[in-house]
């Protein structure tokens, strides 16, 4: 989950490296560091976030035409000055940043203690590095050979970057199951975890596939191997993101900022894919397996955090609108727990990044036995795109704020439009239904602005509730999961315990929890089971529980039950998710700010979790 940025050309290295880690820091934040080499390996690192390296390294010499950074999530060794990257081989010589972790370092390292190394740092890169010094002193190779013949020997996920004091117009990259693009400009080369840093100097660049090394030098360009020494001929993409996309625009916060770019992201969602005038309805994804999901006789969703959650809302979906069978797993347990898998099954992969690596692996195995991958991700060309035999992109843009909110409600949209597109083909939608949803999911967008002129008074919510230590979240039916999605979004940013549970389900135990001091946000945009929802509600209250609700225009009866009312506007029940889980949103950020914590970057979590 942690960031890289390197640079060979002929400018000055170090302000390119630090703007890119700010680019990237959504990726980790623990600590940063930068390798210099001007003649000589010079590294400059610290402990805490990229201003903390800034302020360091600002008398220092950092002049240099090539370079690495990185701005580190720590997997191996607590977050210090000597844990953070770059490391260092031995001899000085050698300096590399690597995301992933490498899962026999401790047999590796013990080798290289018998033969004389010494260690400074606790983390599992260090190792790395001297492997490659080792190799490289005993076979008497070059930079590129040694880094070759030393992976051949690692077991886990890598994404590395090294350099060398006696090669020092050469950058060599490598990946496996962590993501690495590479940028072509004029007379230089970038490369980084994604193409955040990059689209500032070029639009031209390459991602690696797993097993690829990458060798770029300003004399022979760039080069692409395979672990076997074979040659690769390079794919070159040109990138679409805007620059604009990637600042804050005015906005205190990036998640505030995407919040509000909601509706736009869904309507560049559905352009080109839903239109009722023209009876458009379309994903080119689902058109090219269209076989596939005909004859699927059931979906597997696979997915973590909060794409899980919307995972959870596409199993509603498309069992209430298409009548297919749906599971939903968490891609870490699914890959581990030796799951029944059938050649005519459809796996589903949702992730924002396209990295997450638990999906990745659950993906592979599901495809090693047979069946068919379709993959929903934001950004285009990153691995899980890839490896699917077909999917869709949510068309969010760039999400920077560590908790996700617009790839949240893109890929809500998406699944909307796997459950029409089935229904239809399927025959299980009636049609006066068929085209209520349609024209709804048409006025989201719209509908979205309504619901962003609450808050004002979501602030006011947040001040009454700012230093409580626990929320509780309730929803039933297409809602349950947008409580749990509301849950997450207040722990991973404001530290307040919260947890998300069906409204049944708080009588088996949760209700011991309610009292005068404990919030229930009660999701209760239902028609279905509503008389249900304020029997839950009558619970909450018989117990002096303080209940924030979450209701649409239409509803009287919990505004008179409730302590505080978001209205919301009705829509139909299964586009519900997309309104509802907006104002939470708001009710998180707004409560994190009162409390003073770092909205973007909460402490201990990164976007991209490429990690096991």
């Amino acid at each position: 989950m942690c960031g890289i940025v390197a640079y060979v050309g002929e400018q000055e290295a170090y302000p390119i490296l630090i703007k890119g880690l700010q680019r990237l820091a959504y990726r980790g934040y623990d600590s940063s560091g930068v390798a210099i080499c001007n003649g000589k390996m010079t590294v400059y690192k610290k402990k805490g976030k990229l201003r903390a390296l800034v302020d360091y390294a600002k008398d220092q010499d950092t002049k240099g035409k090539i370079g690495i950074g990185h701005t580190r999530w720590a997997t191996h060794g607590e977050p210090n000055d000597v844990n953070a990257h770059p490391h260092n081989s031995q001899n000085g010589k050698l300096s590399l940043v690597h995301n992933g972790i490498i899962e026999n370092y401790a047999p590796l390292k013990e080798m290289l203690i018998k033969k004389g190394h010494r260690f400074v740092s606790d983390t599992d890169t260090e190792v790395l590095i001297h492997l490659i010094e080792e190799v490289q002193r005993v076979e008497k190779v070059n930079l590129e050979e040694a880094v070759r013949l030393s992976l051949h020997s690692v077991v886990g996920a890598y994404a590395i970057v090294v350099i060398s004091e006696d090669e020092p117009d050469k950058i060599v990259a490598a990946r496996k199951s962590s993501p690495l693009v590479i940028g072509l400009g004029e007379k230089e080369f970038f490369v980084a975890s994604d193409a955040t840093p990059i689209v500032e100097h070029t639009k031209n660049v390459i991602y690696l596939n797993d097993g690829e090394i990458a060798v770029v030098d300003l004399e022979n360009g760039l080069r692409i191997k395979n672990m076997e020494n074979d040659s690769v001929t390079p794919y070159i993409q040109e990138l679409e993101i805007k620059l604009e996309k990637l600042e804050k625009e005015g906005f205190d916060h990036f998640m505030l900022k995407e919040i509000y770019q909601q509706d736009n992201s869904i309507r560049d969602c559905l352009r080109g894919r839903l239109n009722s005038k023209t009876d458009l309805l379309h994903l080119r994804g689902m058109k090219d397996l269209e076989d596939q999901f005909a004859a699927a006789k059931r979906l597997i969703i696979v997915a973590c955090g909060t794409s899980w959650h919307a995972g959870l809302v596409g199993e509603y979906l498309i069992e209430d609108l298409a009548r297919i069978p749906v599971e939903v797993e968490y891609a870490s347990e699914f890959r581990y727990r030796k799951p029944i898998i059938y050649e005519d099954d459809v796996v589903i992969a949702l992730s924002q990044s396209g990295e997450t690596a638990d999906t990745l692996a659950a993906i592979r195995m599901a495809k090693e036995q047979g069946a068919t991958i379709f993959g929903i991700c934001n950004v285009v060309g990153s691995s899980i795109a890839r490896e699917s035999h077909a999917g869709s992109y949510t068309h969010a843009g760039p999400e920077i704020g560590v908790a996700s909110t617009k790839a949240f409600t893109t890929q809500l949209t998406v699944l909307t439009l796997m459950g029409l597109i089935l229904g239809k083909k399927r025959g299980t939608i009636p049609e006066e239904i068929y085209k209520e949803i349609v024209e709804g999911l048409e006025s989201i967008p719209n509908l979205i602005k309504q619901v962003m002129e609450t808050e004002e008074q979501i602030k006011y919510i947040a001040e009454e509730f700012k230093d409580v230590s626990n929320f509780l979240y309730l929803g039933r039916g297409y809602n349950f999961p947008i409580a749990l999605e509301g849950a997450l979004k207040l722990k991973e940013i404001s530290y307040i315990h919260a947890e998300g549970y069906p409204a049944a389900e708080m009588k088996h135990g949760p209700i011991a929890l309610i009292d005068d001091s404990m919030p229930v946000v009660v999701v209760a945009t239902n028609e279905s089971a509503y008389e249900k929802i304020i029997s839950n509600i009558q619970e909450v209250k018989a117990r002096k529980g303080r209940i924030i609700a979450i209701t649409t225009l239409k509803d009287k009866i919990i505004e008179e039950l409730a302590d505080y009312v978001i209205q919301i506007p009705n829509v139909p029940e299964p586009l519900a998710p997309l309104l509802a889980t907006i104002p939470l949103q708001l009710l998180s950020y707004h409560i994190a700010v009162l409390r003073n914590c770092d909205v973007d970057q909460p402490r201990n979590l990164a976007k991209s979790v490429t990690v096991e």
